[in-house]
């Protein structure tokens, strides 16, 4: 039954996530790289959406015990997939999404399992997320100059957000992970020759991916390598 549910709060959040990666680019110049990747495009995107959304919101009961960190992690979930679709179409990751859902990620740490010291590793999560892709855009912009690096202060924000959604004790793993991620369907389009050497890549969506893998199963997975 709670698949079910949060099926159907995923085809909701899909129409929501659908209609604001139409609105938010609006009042920006899109930057358009020169880049090609997997067949997507903005014609494709809502059905994407609308099938990817559900899908994964409705399987979450079968990883979470509790249905408060169901709900929590549905939202959170949700917003990176937001963040995903601009940052594909656009190259762009707005602040109005990262710093209001970062707020968000603080104050329900204090209601998902378990409770003691949630805030704290949220807290701390999200100045480490923020340091660490902070030190790593400004060795970019030392390397290739001011708005050339591969990473953006967009970039930087959601590493800070995605510190506030898992806490310090998941970051490092969801931002280790993203950065695999990137590297390894990076070099597939490069053997592919599907983009060149100058291509711009948004890194983004990587980053938000691997912040999606370790809201599902991060918790098993960090338990058990600590053990």
């Amino acid at each position: 039954m709670l698949n079910l549910i949060f099926f159907v709060i995923g085809l909701l959040a899909a129409v929501i996530i659908n209609a604001l990666a139409d609105y938010l680019p609006s009042s920006h110049t899109p930057l358009r790289p020169q880049w090609h990747t997997w067949g997507w495009s903005q014609r494709k995107r809502p059905l994407l959406v609308f099938i990817f959304t559900p899908l994964v919101l409705g399987s979450l009961p079968f990883f979470l015990e509790n249905v408060v960190d169901t709900a929590v992690n549905s939202f959170h979930i949700s917003v990176l997939i937001l963040i995903i679709v601009t940052d594909l179409e656009h190259k762009l990751i707005f602040d109005i999404v990262t710093i209001p859902a970062a707020v968000i990620a603080l104050l329900t740490s204090l209601l998902v399992s378990p409770a003691e010291n949630n805030i704290r590793l949220a807290v701390i999560g999200a100045i480490a997320g923020y340091a660490i892709f902070f030190l790593l855009y400004w060795v970019a912009q030392l390397i290739y100059g001011p708005g050339r690096g591969a990473l953006g202060a967009g970039d930087v924000k959601l590493a800070m957000l995605m510190g506030a959604m898992l806490g310090f004790h998941r970051i490092f793993f969801a931002l280790i992970l993203g950065i695999f991620l990137g590297g390894f369907f990076s070099l597939l389009l490069l053997v592919s020759r599907r983009v060149n050497r100058d291509t711009a890549l948004p890194y983004g969506q990587y980053l938000a991916l691997g912040g999606i893998i370790m809201l599902i199963w991060g918790a098993q997975y960090v338990q058990q390598f600590l053990n």
